[in-house]
């Protein structure tokens, strides 16, 4: 019961709390909660809802007539008991007080404050449950942790104890080690030394084999003692601070110099006994080249085998022992020696048999001495491969000096050479055949051939560009030409009469072939086209075109050319080419002058015109550039300040420093220039070849229209005086420009053209034979004739009358363009 009455005291209090406080969260000041507006908003809202909620059903119905007419607005819908009792009833019931009765107000509010009570116990209930479930759990979990405290007193006992036996242990287990690694290293120490004394117990085994008298290179157990010595000798030298380190070091170094000296005496009396056998058989060497160098090379194939692997071990060491490189070096050069000992009689005597069999024959002595060598060359390194495994330069040295001995055969006669065919083919077999073949596709074997090849050719080219400076001079600038050279148009005429009569005969003989038609079965259109093109290659083929006809320097010029274009450097081509180029170019126009001279005038310059053509045609196909720099000195400046120095006027003024002192000016402004100017002997064809073209055009038009022009030059310059306030004029009355005078002028141009031109386009038909090259050339000549009659009919037009026209008859423009046509 106090249990019960202090549970209600807690309650009132707890809910006076509950509510004070509540008080406060929305207190006007200082609200501890305060409410915005859009939350008071809301309560509003809430509350507006709440106001029109519906009557719940367990009400008693006479609690209805208490209720605001307002709160009766809202639906109700439950269904009303039979009576009021029956409510009071059930309740009483559900509160087990159907006993009880309320009469006064007093009962009332005991019975409210005993049903209050009853439900404040049955709500806290629950709470006081939980609260004894929860010292119930607390009570178990002091006793757990009761006895984990004491389980961890007894943890600690075990660690300390568990710590003690463990330091003790690890103390022993310390100790045992450090005793076993102890045994290890005296092991260790005890291999060590044994390992080290095993390099100088081997002293005494090698000196024992080294100084037996059955001791022999090819035993089975020379290679391993060398071996064996090699790692001796290497470990002593790597321990420089042992004691007794330059005794044992000399001692080895002294075991090896024997090994290697019975290794050395080996190879080398094998090799001398080889060379003194084959010198023996062949004394001079001489007797039968081929078959001495047969048997020289198969005696030493043969005898490789004994001392190959001797070399290959030397071979191997000589690059870490400078010992065995000195060794190899030795073999080497002995070696080399023997080879050359044999080798040098019979080379000799080869090279000699065969410049006497092409004595005067010398591409086929150069081409067979140098195949010669090839093979001597390349027998010699395949030889050499079979002895050694690693090249040595001492090879092509000696290589080198055999070959030189073909070079010093060769040599006096290629310098006294003096045909440029000879020195070009012998260029184009030194540098084709010789360097881009056989060198090129055996550089390794062959690089002493290749040294001295090229030395060779060197000389050829040197011997070549003198030769042709030479020969310019001589059969170019210097060439007189015969009568025969010059004999323009009559050879061109030969030609083509011989032309014409071959042609003729070969029509001849087709139409006797066409007689037995009847019997042969042919093509029609087959010979009609074999016909055809018969016609076209004799009408197309120029006497000038061939080779024989051309005229000797251009000739000599361009086969010289055609020799040294794939025969010297490009440089040195450029500037002989220039040089030839030009003396050609000296020697047609003195030819053309002389043709004109003892010819006509259209024959001097399309003998020019056309050999200006055919070099250029030529030199077209070399890819290179015809230019070539050439330097003057300008004394232009020193001799102007040599002459104010010299002036009387300037003594005086020796001495004053101004800017009029001769000497300072001589000093500063009297420095020779250095010009730089390129010739470019291309460009010099085609300016010769231009210009004579415009002096043929020129002239070609003064033969046929020159009076015509004189005339419109006269009336040209009457216009002028007129124009410039001369007196007038009135061309008819001029005696000179009387219509009879014109006529006879016109009738004369006209004759000239009629009788000069069909001569004119033959000669160049004759010289150029190409219509396209006729017709270019020959358009400005037409073009100027055409101007010059068209500015003729307009004067005529302008100045004279319809009768004076007929007394003039000047032919009309057609009548000229049917006269050009008829002969183009």
């Amino acid at each position: 019961m106090m249990m019960a009455s202090t549970d209600q005291s807690l309650l009132d209090l707890t809910d006076k709390e509950t509510r004070e406080k509540l008080s406060l969260w929305d207190r006007r000041v200082d609200a501890m909660a305060p409410l915005t507006e859009k939350q008071t908003d809301s309560i509003l809202e809430i509350r507006a809802a709440a106001e029109t909620l519906s009557i719940p059903s367990e009400l008693p119905i006479e609690d209805l007539c208490s209720l605001s007419s307002r709160s009766l607005h809202s639906p109700f819908t439950t269904t009303v008991p039979a009576s009021t009792e029956d409510v009071l009833l059930k309740g009483f019931q559900m509160l087990d007080m159907e006993s009880d009765r309320i009469e006064t107000a007093q009962q009332f509010f005991s019975w409210f404050a005993k049903l209050q009570t009853n439900m404040d116990q049955e709500e806290g209930a629950k709470y006081r449950k939980t609260r004894d479930h929860l010292n119930c759990y607390q009570e178990q979990c002091d006793a757990i942790l009761k006895d984990v405290s004491a389980a961890l007193e007894h943890l600690d006992s075990l660690q300390k104890q568990y710590l003690f036996v463990s330091n003790k242990t690890g103390t022993l287990h310390e100790a045992c080690e450090q005793l076993l690694k102890e045994q290890s290293e005296l092991v260790d120490l005890a291999e060590s030394i044994q390992q080290k004394l095993s390099y100088f117990n081997e002293l005494e085994n090698i000196n024992t084999k080294l100084n037996s008298p059955t001791l022999s290179v090819n035993s089975e157990g020379f290679i391993p003692m060398l071996s064996k010595l090699d790692d001796c000798i290497e470990y002593v030298s790597s321990h420089p601070n042992f004691k007794d380190y330059p005794v044992y070091l000399a001692k080895f170094k002294q075991c090896l110099s024997k090994a290697m000296h019975f290794m050395k005496s080996h190879i080398v009396n094998a090799m001398q006994n080889l060379t003194s056998q084959l010198t023996k058989r062949d004394p001079l060497g001489l007797a039968n080249a081929d078959n001495a160098f047969t048997l020289y090379y198969v005696k030493f194939r043969a005898a490789a085998p004994k001392v190959r692997s001797l070399i290959e071990q030397i071979e191997q060491r000589a690059e870490k022992i400078p010992e065995y490189h000195q060794l190899l070096d030795e073999i080497h050069l002995c070696y080399l020696d023997q080879r050359e000992q044999l080798l040098s009689p019979s080379i000799t005597s080869t090279i000699t048999d065969l410049t006497s069999q092409n004595s005067k024959d010398h591409c086929a002595l150069v081409r067979s001495g140098c195949a010669f060598m090839v093979h001597v060359c390349q027998d010699e390194h395949q030889l050499y491969n079979e002895f050694f495994s690693k090249p040595t330069p001492k090879l092509d040295e000696m290589l080198e000096k055999l070959c030189l001995s073909l070079y010093d055969v060769l040599r006096p006669l290629i310098i006294h050479v003096i045909h440029l065919e000879t020195l070009s083919e012998l260029c184009g077999i030194l540098k084709n055949e010789m360097l881009e073949d056989h060198v090129h596709n055996n550089a390794g074997q062959l690089g002493a051939f290749d040294a001295v090849v090229k030395q060779m050719l060197e000389d050829v080219q040197e011997r070549l560009v003198y030769r042709t400076h030479i020969y310019i001079q001589t059969d170019i600038s210097g060439y007189n030409p015969a009568p025969g050279d010059l004999a323009y148009p009559e050879k061109l005429e030969m030609m083509e009469r011989i032309a014409q009569s071959l042609k003729e005969e070969q029509m001849k003989l087709m139409a006797q072939e066409s007689t037995f038609s009847d019997v042969q079965l042919e093509d029609p259109d087959a010979r009609r086209n074999s016909n055809a093109e018969a016609s076209r290659l004799q009408t197309t083929i120029s006497p000038a075109d061939l080779h024989g006809m051309w005229y000797p320097t251009v000739r000599r010029t361009l086969v010289c050319l055609s020799k040294l274009y794939r025969c010297i450097d490009r440089a040195v081509f450029q500037g002989l080419s220039q040089e030839a180029l030009s003396a050609c170019i000296q020697s047609l126009l003195k030819a053309s002058e002389i043709i004109l001279k003892n010819k006509t005038q259209v024959d001097g310059q399309l003998f020019l015109i056309k050999h200006l053509l055919i070099m250029r045609e030529q030199i077209a196909p070399f890819h290179t550039d015809f230019a070539i720099k050439e330097i003057s000195l300008d004394l232009k400046k020193t001799r102007d300040a040599a002459f104010k120095i010299l002036n009387p006027r300037t003594v005086p003024k020796f001495f004053r420093l101004n800017s009029h002192n001769a000497i300072l000016e001589f000093l500063l402004e009297g420095t020779p220039e250095i010009k730089e100017h390129y010739i470019d002997s291309k460009k010099d064809v085609d300016r010769h070849l231009k210009f004579s073209c415009e002096q043929f055009i020129q002239q070609q038009t003064q033969i046929f229209v020159g009076n015509l022009e004189e005339f419109l030059t006269k009336v040209a310059a009457l216009k002028t005086m007129a124009i410039q306030g001369g007196p007038t004029y009135n061309l008819s009355q001029q005696p000179w420009a009387q219509p009879a005078k014109i006529n006879d002028i016109v009738m004369a141009t006209y004759r000239v053209m009629k009788s000069k031109l069909p001569s004119t386009l033959q000669s160049m038909s004759l010289y150029l034979a190409n219509r396209d090259t006729e017709f270019i050339l020959f358009k400005p000549v037409r073009n100027n004739i055409q101007q010059v009659f068209q500015r003729l009919h307009a004067l005529l037009q302008e100045e004279y009358s319809g009768e004076d026209l007929q007394i003039i008859a000047c032919p009309s423009m057609e009548q000229i363009n049917l006269l050009l046509s008829v002969n183009k």
